[in-house]
């Protein structure tokens, strides 16, 4: 979502930087990044109200005096006579229409809405599109627009499980699949509610006549279907995170007061219509509980100020927030509004210590088990943990997912695991060692919990002398449980390739272990590796394939060892991606270490060349000829 910094400042009494303003806005929790004057802002899902200018000067109104009063159509409106039939009330509780008849002369756009489309660098559709983009960016509620010459007949809104070919305003063919919230008449579907309209009643530049729709739909009938569907869609965007269910007349007369700034309005008719009434949510007002939650320390009159700049209503019993905050709930909710104003940061710090007494088994048990397993040479992973298909009647099916291709919850962790192998080995890693911990839920006899420990691996041993050579196994995982006690022979597996997409024969190994009080309880480990105190930041494995090259370093003194080892080991170069001793053998009876050293050479940009690989291993070699007492066997200079 993007916002221009003038189009916010227009409504602040004062004139603040854009660094300032960003800096209130990383405060009250709006994440975002700034190119030239336009934020470029992240949202939370909850947070709808603020994917527009006026939802995030309604926020910055603690910090500044604002003006949040937007120009509207103030005429009388007839009733517009529609046939329309609701057939999904629950799905959409809230609709409104407004019927617009306008001249055949249109003026060039005003001062404002010229500026949305050169400040947001977006292109121009028709007329009526590009109104109900500008008030959708304006104040936050999407409207569509249909040609209304060319609805002939009843409109419909349902909640349809049949398939069909729908045509879209984006010259896009969609094969529905039920269910889904559609506008539809006689003859067709014009519109996927709250994604995208039709072809056929788009607007267009010869529109003179307009239907413009304004609606509330219950977010979980949108969520997941731009994702099904592949639609970037940013009504889809606002609509699944909620719109305020009581601004359509609000939106509808600024919609019309635009057009009046640009044509002769010739006719205009309203139809509104609540099918249920909407329910303020209620919190109490519970001071005390609030000052708990946060650790501070908060007056009568402070909290009160700080809730009514929110526009929040106060009584002696409750606190009710405006229609536009769906998201306030608790008095949870309540505290981390104060603590967006106030700062999270200026709120006092008091030290905290968990009695060692309150850290169960399980939790030792768990980072025992990690310490373990990162000693050994094996790597954390973190998987999503729905999936697409149901594999069994325990898995639970989740009502209204966010992608509608993962609706399951997992059962076990082995295809995501076994996924993260390929992955790496079709990026040419040769000594893969994956383990996940996760929290897995059954369907039996209501929902149980089970924590659970997978682990993968495949490939060689290690990337040292010692390993290099040798095979994971069955044995291999076996033998790194036997050293601190623990027998898992018998829930070790060999995963077949025959149905995997890889035409590796390496064996793969696999066991998935269950926490509990006894099965992976170890008492105590003490760890090897040290985590790294210095920040690591993420690196993208690369899609171009590697090449690797070997040498053979003869050492006649022994001291130059450790020398050739820090100055190979320090060596950087962008296309040197990893380096590793493969052997070594000290040879007593003419006094000279062998020890051979892999080059792995690789680009995240590009397919590498051999002069690419030649210039690496050219430098490679000079850096380490230059230490006495050491020889590369075979070279010729």
């Amino acid at each position: 979502m993007k916002i221009a910094y003038q189009h916010i400042l227009k409504n602040l009494k004062e004139k603040p930087s854009i660094d300032e303003i960003s800096e209130k806005l990383f405060q009250l929790g709006h994440e975002h990044e700034i190119f030239g004057n336009v934020f470029h802002m992240e949202f939370t899902p909850n947070r709808g109200d603020c994917l527009s200018v006026l939802g995030l000067c309604r926020d910055l109104s603690v910090f500044y005096k604002t003006e949040l009063n937007y120009d509207i159509y103030k005429g009388q409106l007839s009733p517009l006579k529609i046939d329309f039939i609701n057939n999904a009330e629950k799905s959409c509780p809230h609709i409104s229409f407004l019927k617009i008849e306008i001249g055949e002369n249109i003026k060039s756009y005003n001062k404002d809405l010229e500026s949305y489309f050169s400040e947001m660098d977006i292109k121009k559709n028709n007329f009526f599109t590009d109104i109900s983009n500008y008030v959708s960016y304006e104040i936050g509620h999407p409207t569509h627009c249909y040609d209304a010459s060319k609805i002939n007949s009843s409109i419909y809104i349902e909640k349809r499980k049949d398939t069909g070919i729908f045509k879209t305003l984006l010259d896009t063919e969609l094969k529905l699949t039920g269910p889904n919230l559609v506008f539809y008449t006689e003859d067709e579907i014009i519109n996927l509610a709250g994604i995208v309209g039709s072809k056929s009643t788009a607007c267009s530049e010869t529109t003179n006549s307009v239907l413009v729709e304004c609606a509330y739909f219950n977010p979980e009938e949108i969520i997941g279907k731009s994702v099904k569907y592949d639609i970037q869609s940013e009504a889809a965007y606002k609509f699944e995170r909620g719109v305020d269910p009581l601004s359509q007349e609000q939106v509808l007369r600024r919609f019309l007061k635009i057009v009046s700034e640009h044509t002769d309005i010739l006719s205009v008719s309203y139809f509104s219509k609540n099918y249920s009434a909407y329910k303020y949510p209620s919190v109490d007002n519970n001071l005390r509980e609030i000052n708990k939650i946060l650790g501070i320390n908060l007056s009568v009159n402070e909290f009160e100020h700080y809730l009514e700049s929110l526009n929040f209503k106060i009584d002696d019993k409750n606190i009710t927030p405006p229609s536009y905050r769906s998201d306030i709930y608790s008095c949870n909710d309540i505290a981390e509004e104060i603590a967006r104003i106030i700062g999270y940061d200026n709120i006092p710090r008091k030290e905290f210590q968990l009695p060692k007494k309150a850290l169960s088994k399980k939790y030792n048990s768990e980072e025992n088990i990690k310490n373990l397993l990162i000693d050994n040479g094996f790597y954390e992973v973190i998987n999503n943990p729905f999936v697409p298909k149901s594999k069994s009647e325990l898995m639970i099916k989740v009502d209204n997912p966010l992608d509608s291709n993962r609706e399951y919850l997992r059962l076990d962790l082995k295809d995501s695991l076994v996924n993260n192998l390929l992955y790496n080995e079709r990026r040419q890693q040769d000594s893969i060692k994956l383990f996940e911990i996760s929290d897995i839920y059954l369907q039996i006899e209501g929902i149980q919990k089970k924590r659970i420990l997978g682990i993968i691996a495949s490939g060689r041993v290690g990337k040292n002398y010692e390993d290099f050579s040798k095979k994971i196994n069955i044995n291999y995982l076996e033998k790194i449980f036997e050293s601190v006690n623990l027998n898992i022979k018998s829930d070790i597996i060999n995963i077949s390739r025959d149905n995997l997409d890889t035409k590796l024969k390496t064996p793969i190994i696999y066991t998935e272990l269950e926490f509990d009080e006894d099965s992976l309880n170890l008492r105590k480990y003490n760890q090897l590796n040290k985590p790294s105190t210095l920040f690591k930041r993420y690196v993208p494995i690369s899609e171009y394939p590697s090449s690797s090259r070997d040498l053979s370093f003869a050492i006649k003194d022994f001291n130059q060892l450790k020398e050739l080892e820090r100055q190979l080991f320090n060596f950087e170069h962008e296309l040197l991606k990893d380096l590793y001793i493969f052997d070594y053998y000290k040879n007593e009876d003419v006094q000279e270490i062998k020890i051979g050293f892999r080059f792995v050479i690789q680009s995240s940009k590009r397919t590498i060349t051999d002069d690419d690989v030649a210039n690496v291993m050219n430098d490679i070699i000079k850096l380490a000829l230059k230490l006495n007492g050491i020889t590369i066997p075979g070279l010729k200079i």
